[in-house]
């Protein structure tokens, strides 16, 4: 019984450094991607608004195809 004490304390303990350590790399992974927006939102914003119109003509299709029904 000590046996499986000691088992499920160490399995705890497994998940819990794996818990906090995609933990921290999703909190990387969040910065990482601030950073990138901020240095790069000239472009970005270049990106969505060459977007745009590709989005109205999509939104277009999918109205009449709704329409056609």
């Amino acid at each position: 019984m000590a046996e499986e004490v000691k088992q499920e304390e160490k399995v705890e303990g497994k998940k819990i450094i794996s818990t906090l350590f995609k933990v921290i790399l999703g909190l990387v992974f969040l910065a990482l991607g601030l950073l990138a927006i901020i240095k790069w939102l000239p472009d970005l914003l270049a990106v969505i608004k060459g977007c745009i119109g590709l989005f109205l003509i999509l939104a277009g299709i999918i109205t009449l195809a709704i329409a056609k029904e």
